[in-house]
């Protein structure tokens, strides 16, 4: 190859990729105010600095606000159905490793439609990072209660106050055999939402992050205590976690050193109820990886499926145009 070609592929292929790389032509229409901004930010942020080929990223979601992110990334996106996003980003990541997979999904869409997937993925410990925005209701279809909304919360759904005590993300996940990576972040602090994304997108494995979004349509004022007073944030810091800037530090000063392969621990940190663990929970990279496990196998072409068919029809002596002419 002479120098000339090569210059002219190198100008090709792009190495430098800028936040607008990752911008799509579709301005975000979530509320003003809306947590899933800070959320996409932080994505767009994420994919300049680990420097993702648009390419090479895709996006995956389900049906709910959080689910039009992959609208505004400039990057292959999937918009799938209510509760189905994980099935269709694990279909994804088995047939193209190569590529880098992100699931965004809602309280409703994962956890109530969506729970049997989320079980199963997390089992499967396939390498993507699944972002759950939790506002803790029903955004998209106008306020009706989640499975993650407060008891007592009067929603379209449950006008006399939701009557049973919300499901809890963290625990169930933890809870999950198989289960590699698990972390709490909120959309208030942009940077630590931001580390924490990076640290999910470098875990190898299933990364689940439950982020506390606001709502301000019909949450408005949900998430005030925990703004308005730091007390209530205990931030977990790990050499092997988050590792807190000191301006960070001077504003959160509850703080914990957790070692995020203490299981048990985790749990209790997962189960507060009057404090909001921020941070890395749960971090394994040794759980094997269900891709990884199934690479040696041969790939699924075309051809080899016409081949293994064919195989099956000669069992029972049966060809397709034989079948064909039969029904005639």
């Amino acid at each position: 190859m002479t120098a000339t070609m090569s210059q002219c592929l190198a100008q090709m292929v792009q190495t430098d990729y800028a936040m607008k790389d990752y911008q799509s032509e579709i301005a975000p229409r979530w509320c003003t105010g809306c947590g899933d901004t800070a959320i996409l930010t932080a994505m767009q942020r994420l994919c300049r600095d680990e420097q993702l080929p648009p390419e090479k990223t895709v996006c995956v979601s389900g049906i709910g606000c959080a689910s039009r992110l992959p609208h505004y990334m400039n990057a292959y996106g999937f918009h799938g159905i209510h509760g189905r996003a994980l099935p269709i980003a694990e279909g994804i990541k088995i047939r193209r490793p190569d590529l880098n997979v992100f699931v965004t999904t809602g309280d409703g869409d994962n956890c109530s439609i969506g729970a049997a997937h989320w079980l199963h993925a997390v089992r499967y410990n396939m390498n993507m990072v699944v972002m759950l925005h939790d506002n803790q209701v029903y955004g998209l279809t106008k306020k009706q209660a989640s499975p993650t909304s407060p008891k007592g919360l009067s929603t379209n759904t449950t006008p006399g106050g939701a009557m049973l005590n919300p499901l809890n993300p963290l625990t169930v996940t933890l809870g999950i055999s198989n289960v590699s990576f698990v972390a709490q972040c909120v959309d208030w602090i942009p940077d630590l939402l931001y580390e924490t994304l990076q640290m999910a997108y470098r875990h190898k494995g299933f990364s689940f992050i439950r982020i506390l979004q606001r709502c301000p349509n019909f949450m408005d004022h949900h998430f005030d205590n925990w703004m308005q007073d730091p007390a209530r944030t205990r931030l977990l810091t790990h050499s092997n976690g988050l590792r807190l800037k000191p301006e960070i530090s001077r504003v959160y000063k509850n703080q914990e050193t957790h070692d995020p392969r203490d299981m048990p621990r985790a749990l209790a940190l997962a189960a507060l109820s009057d404090e909001v663990p921020v941070g890395v929970l749960y971090r394994n990279p040794d759980v094997p990886c269900y891709d990884e496990l199934r690479a040696g196998e041969r790939p699924s072409t075309p051809a080899l499926v016409e081949t293994v068919l064919n195989e099956e029809f000669d069992k029972v002596g049966i060809w397709p145009a034989e079948s064909e002419q039969a029904e005639r």
